[in-house]
């Protein structure tokens, strides 16, 4: 079987350093992917990116264009909602790509947990202060539970709870939780910014009133490690299948 090729499927943003972030991750799992290969090996997975919604190129056309070569998808989400059960099915199905397997999306994982722990100590937050996982919500309450599970990882990193709040879609609002945590006496609130990239959804982070939000989870080498894993996983499943 022909090495599988990994198409990390984001959503897209308007936000021109948001797509340079995705190009970028990509780019650091192709190093990786290339650093982890066994010496014998004489070729390494080719890393292709494809979006949902905003910009192309949309999962199909990605699929298509690798004609029988062998593709694992990664969905490049930190809740299943939407975009994973329908999108990315839809997708795959218009490609007809004749070898195709899904893993499962990259959030929540216990990495994802830490990587968020760092951003918050980076923008200020101490032990004390209260914190507001902030997500960009989903109608899907199979997404809305992956966000509560978030927020239960970043608590057991914190050792401090930390509070679900939306941005677009679903209640509460970052700016009410961030209001009722001074109103219940908080007095430095912190804004974990559980989103992938910078964009319009993490600039509005910064009206919600806290003292301090972090960095979106962005790039980092835990990050490229649960891609990497994830992919390794689905490689191990295409060849059982086909053997």
């Amino acid at each position: 079987m022909s090495v599988p090729a990994l198409v990390l499927v984001a959503h897209g943003t308007r936000s021109a350093r948001g797509v340079r972030m995705i190009s970028d991750l990509a780019e650091a799992v192709s190093r990786e992917l290339r650093g982890t290969a066994a010496p014998e090996d004489i070729s390494v997975p080719l890393v292709r990116t494809a979006f949902v919604d905003v910009l192309g190129p949309v999962p199909s056309e990605v699929l298509r264009d690798l004609g029988s070569v062998p593709a694992v998808v990664v969905p490049a989400f930190l809740a299943s909602g939407y975009h994973v059960y329908q999108d990315v099915p839809r997708e795959i199905g218009e490609s007809g790509h004749p070898s195709v397997s899904v893993t499962p999306a990259m959030g929540p994982d216990v990495a994802l947990a830490r990587v968020m722990r760092l951003r918050l100590r980076t923008a200020g937050w101490r032990p004390g202060d209260a914190v507001v996982l902030a997500a960009a919500g989903s109608s899907d309450p199979r997404a809305r539970r992956d966000v509560r599970r978030a927020a239960t990882l970043l608590s057991a990193q914190l050792d401090t709870p930390a509070q679900v709040a939306y941005v677009a879609t679903g209640s509460p609002r970052v700016p009410e939780v961030v209001a009722a945590l001074r109103e219940s006496g908080s007095r430095r609130v912190f804004i974990a910014s559980y989103l992938l990239a910078h964009g319009l959804f993490h600039q509005r982070l910064y009206e919600a009133g806290a003292d301090g939000v972090a960095e979106p989870i962005g790039i980092h080498p835990a990050v490229v490690r649960l891609l990497v894993g994830r992919y390794h996983a689905a490689v191990r499943d295409l060849i059982r299948t086909a053997a």
